[in-house]
């Protein structure tokens, strides 16, 4: 399997891989922010293109590398070497119609739950570390922390799931 990347000027940068199965993989980086995947297959002389979006490049990344479980839910799970019997999750989840006009602090996740809302994105916009009177507003998603138990009673308390 062989890797390079090459320079495009004007244009951007170009990954490119060498399957053990012969295809020959390239992503293009362009100036403009957006990316090209290509995929040519072993024995064919055209490749498929893909034009993706930064966000859909990331999510294409978190899929390939095994990480996402849904469109709406994805998890990172983090084992520390050092501190082999600590299992922390990181999880996003859609807030739905129910979670709308409510505020972190009256909802008392911590409190109720044990997981800690670390970020909320809205309409692309981010809030880190939102305060207890950041109100979610439907199709916001939440990005929570927390032992896999503390995410279950998340969805269990908060969610009604």
């Amino acid at each position: 399997m062989g890797e390079r990347s090459v320079e495009l000027p004007g244009l951007g940068t170009k990954f490119e891989l060498d399957t053990d199965h012969g295809d020959k993989v390239a992503v293009i980086f362009l100036n403009t922010g957006k990316n090209q995947l290509y995929l040519l297959e072993k024995g064919r002389d055209t490749p498929a293109v893909a034009n993706l979006t930064p966000a859909e490049a990331r999510r294409m990344g978190s899929v390939l590398t095994g990480a996402v479980i849904e469109a709406e839910k994805e998890a990172v799970e983090i084992a520390f070497s050092a501190l082999s019997d600590l299992r922390i999750r990181v999880h996003t989840y859609l807030a739905r119609k129910n979670l709308a006009g409510k505020c972190i602090g009256d909802l008392q996740v911590r409190t109720r739950s044990g997981a800690t809302i670390i970020a909320v994105a809205r309409k692309g916009r981010n809030f880190i570390s939102p305060p207890p009177s950041f109100a979610f507003e439907e199709g916001d998603i939440l990005v929570l922390i927390g032992e896999r138990d503390q995410l279950s009673a998340f969805e269990r308390e908060i969610l009604g799931i």
